[in-house]
């Protein structure tokens, strides 16, 4: 018998892609007037959570600037960006404990850039054994966690490991 498992959230994804409609970014969007998915807003970067993740604790680090392209990012975001990068990752193992990290720039359609304008890293956690038949014989991946509580677990722990950083480096928060 073959069982159903929905995932009524994945929808609004799918009609926007099969339409092509051009929309606002929304990853300027969420630096510019907050978002609930937001994990932290830096000076020129941020981290927010992937409203359609791959697995628990998918999270996007952002540069602020709308660019495509890896070399169009100004240098002083690139440095934050990074930063926030290994301080995200840090966090991330903390939080949720994954084994390991599946960690990439998509540029281009081609690439498999949904967001093609406005160029982002995404930090997938794995844990072994994380990929099953699911994705295989029914393309179905299942998420086992909620995305609001994968958020605080995250939130808390990147807020102390961020705190921890600048107390190491002198600075102080803005």
């Amino acid at each position: 018998m073959r069982k159903i498992i929905w995932a009524p959230w994945r929808i609004e994804y799918i009609e926007k892609a099969k339409s092509g409609e051009k929309e606002e970014c929304f990853l300027c969007r969420a630096w510019e007037k907050g978002d609930g998915l937001v994990v932290y807003k830096g000076k020129n970067a941020f981290v927010i959570m992937n409203k359609y993740p791959y697995n628990s604790g998918h999270i996007m680090v952002c540069p602020k600037s709308h660019v495509a392209e890896l070399e169009d990012i100004p240098a002083e975001e690139k440095m934050e960006l990074l930063e926030l990068l290994e301080v995200s990752i840090r966090a991330l193992r903390k939080a949720i404990k994954p084994h390991g990290f599946n960690i990439g720039i998509n540029m281009g359609r081609a690439a498999g850039a949904g967001l093609e304008d406005h160029i982002h890293i995404h930090v997938v956690p794995r844990w072994v054994g994380d990929t099953n038949f699911m994705p295989i014989c029914s393309d179905v991946k299942i998420i086992v966690e909620d995305i609001n509580s994968s958020m605080m677990k995250i939130k808390n722990y990147l807020t102390e490991a961020i705190s921890a950083e600048q107390k190491l480096s002198g600075k102080t928060e803005k």
